[in-house]
């Protein structure tokens, strides 16, 4: 028999960097689950991503135990990689921030294609430079 689903919760952390402290601890205590548990967990599965932001999509069961998938990380996170800056701009209309290469668009939209819906890579490729163009991230 399956057992019942009590939650699903969705959290970014950087990568091998889970620790019981906020967000986690406040995310994941309400539901009576292993804090320090879920935190080896992550950091052991994440420990080849350091540097980047990963989304874990946590499913909590009734007997308060968890399973967890990873997903890729954000577009915007892989963009402000990529052009080297630390946030996007506060007003992308006015501002430009920084710049990213066709290739490197192209690059992000390959490594983001199975969290995507789509499975063209043009799509993919015009998805990633709405992103960019909507964090004041000229592509050229």
């Amino acid at each position: 028999m399956a057992k019942e689903i009590k939650t699903v919760l969705k959290i970014q952390l950087n990568a091998g960097k889970a620790n019981p402290a906020p967000p986690v601890g406040t995310a994941l205590g309400p539901h009576g689950v292993n804090i320090a548990d879920f935190c080896k967990q992550f950091n052991d599965a994440t420990k080849d991503m350091i540097g980047d932001v990963v989304p874990a999509e946590i499913t909590i069961y009734a007997d308060r135990s968890f399973t967890f998938k990873l997903k890729t990380p954000p577009v915007s996170a892989l963009l402000k990689q990529m052009a080297k800056v630390d946030k996007g701009a506060a007003n992308p209309l006015k501002a430009k921030v920084g710049k990213v290469s066709k290739a490197q668009v192209k690059e992000i939209a390959e490594r983001k294609m199975i969290d995507l819906n789509t499975e063209d890579i043009e799509a993919a490729m015009r998805i990633v430079e709405g992103t960019a163009r909507s964090m004041g991230i000229t592509v050229e």
